[in-house]
């Protein structure tokens, strides 16, 4: 079976089953994240009280912990959710929004990576470089080239790396983590640390609007909740956001339409404009 075909059929699979996924998210893409759940043919929790996390963990299939918009109780309710997630062997998909720009973001990142072990870790290149210097066994020899090759620091939110040199430091995550990392960016990265995966496709319109990195990890989430195999929910994840993204672009003036476009690009993808909008290289 191709890469498109099984990728499809991961995608026939989410609309089938309408996996139920706990998004504890920011401020800024819960209506986002929440409707491009429901285009793609998953159902979105958006929770945060501290006091019903573990209760809700009980009836959905993935959870999505998104640093964005941080608040101590916020916090609270991550942990409290992760740690049952963990406990119950649900998958977990965590993304370090702004981890390295300060040290509120980058001690959570820690905290969750530490207490919840998430399953999937997906960040542009900036902020996977921050996670990976909270962790032990990634030498800083690695950390410091990666950061060199790939042209700085964190500059709040938005990555300042272009990917390159970041491919080494994301398999380094995977194992020391024991996570498979997704570095978004022109080619996205999917890693486990043993097996690695190029996505190409997307727009460049697709930076232009707020919050598509976040909705790219509540979709990969909706994949994680019906695949047993976090490498390959996270591989289809991206390419159907990819693939959405450039049908959405074919068909936008800007980056307003560009929105309007990817729910309905979500929603009707089919196998052919899979194929006509995205390319997974297995490397």
């Amino acid at each position: 079976m191709s890469d498109i075909a099984k990728i499809y059929r991961d995608l026939q699979k989410v609309r089938t089953a309408c996996p139920l996924v706990h998004n504890i998210t920011n401020f800024v893409v819960m209506n986002n994240t929440a409707n491009a759940l429901l285009a793609l043919g998953a159902s979105p929790i958006m929770a945060h009280a501290p006091e019903e996390m573990e209760e809700l963990v009980g009836i959905v299939g993935a959870l999505v912990l998104n640093i964005g918009t941080l608040r101590e109780p916020w916090i609270e309710s991550m942990i409290i959710a992760g740690t049952a997630a963990l406990e119950r062997g649900l998958p977990v998909v965590f993304d370090p929004v702004g981890a390295g720009a300060s040290q509120l973001r980058t001690q959570t990142s820690r905290r969750i990576m530490d207490q919840v072990r998430p399953t999937i870790v997906r960040a542009n290149a900036s902020e996977i470089i921050a996670v990976a210097k909270t962790q032990e066994g990634i030498s800083s020899q690695r950390l410091t080239a990666a950061t060199v090759a790939a042209g700085g620091e964190t500059r709040g939110v938005d990555s300042t790396h272009s990917g390159t040199g970041v491919e080494d430091v994301a398999q380094a995550l995977s194992e020391a983590a024991g996570c498979v990392t997704v570095v978004s960016g022109a080619v996205d990265i999917v890693t486990d640390g043993q097996r690695l995966a190029h996505v190409l496709g997307g727009s460049a319109l697709m930076p232009k609007v707020t919050g598509m990195g976040c909705t790219a990890t509540a979709v990969v989430g909706a994949f994680a909740a019906v695949l047993d195999d976090p490498f390959e929910a996270a591989l289809s994840g991206m390419a159907v956001m990819s693939a959405a993204g450039a049908k959405a672009a074919s068909r936008s003036e800007g980056p307003g339409t560009l929105q309007l476009h990817f729910y309905d690009a979500l929603y009707t993808l089919t196998e052919a404009e899979l194929a006509a909008h995205v390319t997974v290289e297995r490397v």
